[in-house]
């Protein structure tokens, strides 16, 4: 497994955000995706323990304008999840790379990071949206 010694922020195609340290990961979405939701009126995370495959549909993020699928950025299981949100869903918008997170997974393989992009990438990726 790769190890992570540091604090390293990936980003997914699904504007999702992945910061990731030793082998866990802390996901939530990017200030583009919470831009384009609108007024985030709900979110729904993923219970502690659940485990994920990369790609599985793992949260709901629901505002004024749409619902949408958050999903798993890397595989493994969610050892935390963010409770503030249920009462403080507009969190998401306020801080949506920070305070807004959704949760966090122990990862089970350091080598599906190599298919997330990072910001400079990320960035251009968005501009193509």
């Amino acid at each position: 497994m790769t190890q992570f010694t540091q604090q390293t922020t990936f980003y997914t195609e699904d504007h999702e955000w992945v910061t990731v340290h030793g082998d866990l990961a802390t996901v939530g979405i990017t200030r583009y995706a919470a831009e384009q939701l609108g007024d985030v009126v709900f979110v729904e995370t993923p219970e502690v323990g659940k485990t994920f495959k990369k790609g599985d549909e793992m949260a709901v993020v629901e505002s004024v304008k749409a619902a949408s699928d958050v999903y798993a950025p890397l595989s493994g299981e969610i050892i935390d999840t963010n409770s503030a949100l249920a009462d403080s869903p507009e969190t998401v918008n306020e801080h949506p790379e920070g305070e807004g997170w959704f949760c966090v997974i122990k990862f089970s393989d350091g080598a599906e990071t190599r298919n997330l992009m990072d910001k400079d990438a990320y960035f251009e990726f968005c501009k193509g949206q």
